[in-house]
């Protein structure tokens, strides 16, 4: 048996070194889309929350979601929970007012608001609040509202907000959470 024998040389070396270079750039590369890739999600993620304010002195309710993200939150689903039913807001054509009426018709006298719809796609944008309704001005339309919903809440109402960011990752935020949940 012959021994092989390995003589280096310099174009040896050099191609060597050339081929490891190339290995070394190569994982650089894979490591560098890796920080872009998380970077794009970070950069694109919405935090959503509801919000109310509620100024007694001027006579004024505001019911917001929230997006404290930096990327738009896009609304695919609003649920209800009231003793024991679950309600799509769907069916009150996606105002939420609407559905309170149904549940507590003393609101129908209501008339110093503005309202907005909860439809599936709405895109709220980062940094930024969307109102969902707001009593404003009438002393007697804010102290029915409040203790209406007052009522409703201490009777168990309860709601669960689906949304997804726009690469289609989906959260969810309820009455008693802490923050969005991640789903899927």
């Amino acid at each position: 048996m012959s021994k092989l024998k390995f003589k280096w040389n310099s174009d040896k070396i050099l191609s060597l070194s050339a081929m490891s270079i190339s290995v070394l750039t190569l994982l650089i590369f894979i490591y560098q889309t890796n920080l872009m890739s998380k970077q794009n999600y970070l950069s694109i993620l919405p935090y959503v929350q509801i919000s109310y304010s509620d100024d007694k002195a001027e006579n004024t309710f505001s019911l917001d979601i929230k997006n404290h993200g930096v990327g738009p939150a896009i609304i695919e689903s609003v649920i209800i929970y009231y003793k024991g039913e679950k309600h799509d807001l769907r069916e009150y054509d996606n105002y939420l007012i609407n559905y309170l009426k149904s549940e507590m018709p003393v609101l129908d006298s209501v008339k110093f608001f503005s309202t907005s719809s909860l439809d599936r796609g709405i895109a709220i944008p980062a940094n930024t609040n969307y109102n969902v309704f707001k009593v404003l001005g009438s002393k007697k339309d804010y102290e029915l509202l409040t203790s209406s919903l007052d009522k409703l809440l201490r009777q168990g109402l309860r709601y669960e907000i689906v949304y997804r960011s726009i690469q289609d990752e989906r959260w969810m935020i309820y009455s008693d959470s802490e923050g969005p949940q991640k789903l899927d």
